[in-house]
């Protein structure tokens, strides 16, 4: 018996001994937390949040916040009795009696645990909470609990009771990206905390429990449900009267929901990275003013949605004449697919691609009135064909663009090299792969929708190089400037005059040709595009200043039937610019830039025919562009427009290739040319033939 006495008290004394090293060590431990604890100011800064970002649109309109959103910060007694009142209550009502922990919670906790067999929230005080946000993470170990338990009894020997209540207030996260009692007002009811009611400060309070579950821009009847659980306790515990909570209707109060954000996601998903290369890293908050225009904007998105065909996606970039992105849709709902097509997706462009083909064709001599032969051509075993299925023999170059012809583009690119073609996409900035085997003229290659964008626009911008851009300048909260855009470098691409020519022959596609969907009451310049088997859909024009290009197809790259470039597309582009550019000024397309020298004055020699190809086109020219020894002679201008399609049939298939050889260029044959209409122009025109593509 005396021996169990002595083992029993051996082991009381064990116990109390380590429970003396513990308490100890547990001071200790709090002494230490207390030395490194940062200091209230410190605390009040919120920077340990991460990096707050607003994103604004052109006109300053706040498009997406991103990041976590801070109000103002309220001190302690700025903060409403029914917010301090509804947060002790639901989350820690002996608050003001406990020591950092509260051992009747932790009892409590310890109960269910052995009850249920987990671990259920309600033995973290306000305290322990605040200790966890700030410093620890949200796992459920038992090293961390003994962190958050250290922590919460340092916070409670360095700071107040209402200096704790005052940060936990400001920087528990209520969802929705708010952080603080101030941001959730201005978040969730439009307005500042300050002007908090008692149904509204209930609200608010229940979100801690679970942010997600109970945000009311998510679920706004399970946050009135919550609330009604908050009311309850702030009752028990004697903060209101039950008069007081039955006054409240949580139905009747009013709840903000979240600006619509869906196509704009695409906008700020292409733009935010770029600040990498344009501010040092920081954690300020920051306001990224930005170039987009809701009002184009919100034309974009409804010009996709009622144009682009069941079961097909759609894009669409405008750019402004200096590279200003204004409008981007990336697809029909971000919500479903966060893939942006206008900025990462590669497809096919059929005759869009054309104006590469006949760019290359006028630098290299050529004039929108020079009469070439629709005719069967065959290059190194590839025979393209019009989608008419027929040849309409000599017919004017700016006729060929306009119905979109297949074998006139066929003979330009054997001609000019479809080595130079490719070289002339890159230039006007094409940055996926280009292909050089000869059915590349019909748009076989992957191209990128802003990048023909932004080709198209320097085509409008007169030859010179425009770069999209989406960030304006970035400032800090408290207004100082971290970035402001300067103008770019002028890049002159072509020749003003080849960049005239090339409109010219744009407006008549629009005009007579493929587009004519695309008409919107003032000049237009553009470019239908369509692929194998309806697969893609194209439109590509400018306007008045801006840009838009519009592609329409299905991821899984599928034929949509009727889908067609002049179709579809064609009216999303109208259907877009004609909101787009109404408040702006009407302008009229220059194409009457004057010729070079070498142009205007023909050499007397010029009738070698040596220098000229099998069809009468463009005389050959140096890497340099210039002419082999003799220049051709000046346009007699021979008056000859663009024709009249009577039907509006749409845009010509992009022909598959057919029998490639990649290791071999056409080899260009040398029989007679014909006469050359430009000095000897017919006396009268061909007569009108019926479009029939």
């Amino acid at each position: 018996m005396a021996a169990k006495r002595s083992t029993l008290m051996t082991i009381v004394k064990g116990l109390i001994f380590a429970g003396i090293v513990g308490l100890i060590a547990l001071i200790v431990a709090v002494a230490v937390a207390m030395a490194y604890l940062p200091s209230y100011g410190t605390l009040t800064q919120r920077s340990d949040l991460g990096q707050m970002i607003r994103v604004r649109a052109a006109n300053g309109a706040v498009l997406v916040s991103l990041g976590p959103s801070f109000g103002k910060w309220l001190p302690y007694d700025r903060i409403p009795l029914e917010m301090r009142a509804a947060m002790i209550a639901v989350e820690d009502k002996r608050f003001r009696s406990h020591i950092g922990v509260d051992p009747i919670g932790i009892a409590r906790s310890i109960k269910v645990r052995a009850e249920t067999g987990h671990w259920r929230q309600g033995g973290s005080t306000i305290t322990q909470q605040l200790a966890r946000n700030i410093f620890l993470t949200n796992s459920r170990t038992f090293g961390r609990k003994v962190k958050e338990v250290i922590l919460a009894l340092a916070i409670e020997r360095k700071f107040s009771k209402d200096q704790i209540l005052e940060l936990y207030l400001n920087r528990v996260y209520f969802g929705g990206g708010a952080y603080g009692i101030d941001a959730a007002s201005r978040r969730f009811f439009g307005h500042d905390a300050g002007r908090m009611s008692l149904g509204e400060a209930a609200i608010v309070a229940g979100l801690v429990k679970a942010p997600s579950n109970y945000s009311p821009s998510a679920d706004a009847k399970a946050a009135r449900g919550r609330s009604s659980v908050v009311l309850k306790a702030m009752v028990d515990n004697g903060f209101i009267t039950p008069s007081a909570a039955a006054a409240v209707d949580p139905a009747a109060i009013v709840i903000q929901h979240a600006s619509k954000e869906n196509s704009v996601r695409y906008f700020t998903d292409w733009a935010l990275p770029q600040l990498d290369t344009l501010i040092d890293q920081s954690g300020d908050p920051i306001d990224v003013w930005t170039t987009l225009d809701p009002r184009m904007q919100s034309a974009a998105d409804l010009a996709i949605a009622k144009n682009a065909p069941a079961g097909a996606q759609g894009a669409l970039v405008a750019i402004d004449r200096d590279g200003a992105v204004r409008a981007m849709v990336g697809g029909r709902d971000y919500v479903d697919s966060i893939y942006n097509r206008a900025t990462q997706s590669v497809r096919q462009p059929g005759s869009a691609f054309k104006l590469f083909v006949y760019l290359a064709a006028l630098e290299s001599g050529m004039k929108p009135t020079d009469m070439v032969v629709d005719e069967p051509v065959t290059i190194d075993g590839w025979s393209p064909r019009n989608s008419s299925r027929t040849n309409l023999g000599p017919v004017s170059l700016r006729e060929a663009f306009s119905r979109s012809i297949n074998t006139i583009s066929a003979k330009i690119g054997s001609q000019v090299g479809f080595g130079t073609i490719a070289d002339m996409a890159r230039r006007f900035g094409i940055s996926s792969p280009i292909s050089t085997y000869p059915a590349m003229v019909l748009g076989s290659s992957e191209v990128r929708v802003i990048d023909m964008a932004r080709a198209f626009a320097a085509v409008g911008n007169k030859g010179v190089a425009v770069a999209p851009y989406a960030i304006r300048k970035v400032v800090t909260a408290d207004g100082r400037l971290l970035y402001q855009r300067e103008g770019d470098e002028e890049r002159v691409l072509v020749a003003p005059w080849v960049a005239a020519e090339m409109t010219d022959l744009l407006q008549s596609a629009v005009l007579s040709g493929t587009g004519r969907a695309a008409q919107i009451g003032r000049p237009v310049a553009g470019k239908t595009g369509t692929t194998t088997s309806n697969k893609d859909g194209w439109f590509i024009g400018f306007s008045s200043g801006l840009t838009t290009a519009v592609w329409m197809g299905r991821d899984d790259a599928r034929p949509i039937a009727g889908l067609q470039g002049g179709t579809a597309p064609a009216r999303a582009f109208h259907d877009f610019m004609a909101v787009a550019v109404a408040n702006r000024p009407v302008e009229q397309f220059d194409t009457q830039v004057p010729l070079p020298d070498w142009q205007l004055n023909p050499d007397e020699e010029y009738v070698g025919d040596s220098n000229y190809d099998t069809n009468g086109m463009a005389p050959l020219v140096d890497e340099n562009g210039m002419p082999i020894e003799t220049g051709p002679g000046a346009d007699p201008m021979s008056g000859q427009g663009p024709r009249i399609n009577p039907d509006g049939t749409g845009d010509p298939a992009q022909e598959p290739d057919q029998q490639q050889d990649p290791t071999r260029y056409p080899q260009r044959p040398q029989p007679q040319r014909p006469p050359d209409p430009r000095l000897a122009p017919p006396s009268q025109p061909p007569e009108p033939r019926p479009l029939t593509l």
